[in-house]
């Protein structure tokens, strides 16, 4: 496991001991990187003490376990990347500065991002939201406090998500993200055409070969598993900004129905658990031979 050191300052990347790491394989064999931004489950006392909320609450906005479901990709010979900050805290999976001004005392960079749909709905990379809408903060809090969080969470862990990244194109001719998520089951349609236990998000095509969202999609419904693509997950700034089919660099995003697996209340697994996690890894494994047939340079042609 490789661990990173960031300095320590006014976001405190200490209370996290540490921020995020790295489970790697014991050869890196596949040319797979596995994300888990969101799983992360360590709350500060400051933060928890700045909070109107409980930490239940808080947790709402957790992939819980995520990066558990995705643990045996380890062993079958991929990296796995895991936040310990948690996603109501920092969103690495937002721009670096979307940021609310109406959160925070003092002036923002002029740089920053105050007017994406994200910050409107209160998602920024410094969160005002739980996932169900909940406010998170008692008031406001220095905008000092945002920018080192950016500083000392944010940008380390994309330079570190980055590194693995180009890391696996050099040892591969190319590489292969996979963004793993969660979503609530309430967060889809009520039609039953609209259910799904996976989301599968390529923006729209524009983030990887079509050959691994087609993938996938195979591998899960061969198991039973109902899918939808980009709808209404396509993926996020990581899915968005690390795919470049054209240099041979692909990302994928997948969203897993937290009802397959676990108590949506009270936050327990349930006993779909260990079923889900040995599927999981199965699938990887036959996508993994499918795309091994596949030449670095068709991939990056499709």
């Amino acid at each position: 496991m490789t661990e990173p050191n960031p300095r320590r300052d006014a976001a405190n990347p200490g209370d996290f001991a540490p921020p995020f790491a790295i489970d790697e394989p014991g050869e890196h064999t596949l040319p797979f990187v596995f994300n888990t931004p969101h799983s992360g489950a360590v709350y500060p006392k400051t933060f928890l003490a700045a909070s109107r909320l409980d930490p239940l609450a808080l947790r709402r906005s957790e992939d819980a376990y995520v990066d558990r479901l995705f643990a045996p990709v380890v062993d079958l010979g991929a990296p796995l990347m895991r936040a310990n900050f948690p996603r109501a805290y920092l969103d690495v999976n937002r721009e670096p500065y979307e940021l609310d001004p109406r959160m925070f005392d003092g002036r923002l960079p002029p740089f920053a991002n105050t007017r994406s749909m994200r910050v409107a709905g209160g998602l920024g990379t410094v969160p005002r939201v739980v996932a169900d809408g909940q406010e998170i903060y008692r008031g406001r809090f220095p905008v000092e406090e945002a920018v080192a969080r950016i500083e000392d969470l944010y940008k380390p862990y994309h330079r570190t998500l980055r590194g693995l990244v180009q890391r696996t194109a050099r040892v591969f001719g190319h590489a292969i993200l996979i963004d793993c998520h969660s979503m609530p089951s309430s967060s889809l349609l009520r039609e039953e055409d609209s259910k799904a236990d996976f989301v599968l998000g390529d923006r729209f095509g524009t983030s990887c070969t079509p050959a691994l969202i087609a993938a996938f999609e195979h591998h899960l419904r061969a198991r039973g598993f109902r899918t939808l693509r980009n709808k209404p997950y396509a993926g996020g700034f990581i899915t968005e900004h690390y795919g470049e089919p054209n240099i041979g660099r692909h990302a994928l995003q997948i969203e897993i129905n937290r009802g397959l697996y676990m108590n949506e209340t009270t936050l327990a697994v349930t006993q779909g658990f260990a079923d889900l996690v040995w599927m999981l890894r199965e699938v990887v494994k036959a996508v993994a031979e499918e795309m091994d047939s596949l030449a670095p340079r068709r991939m990056a042609a499709e």
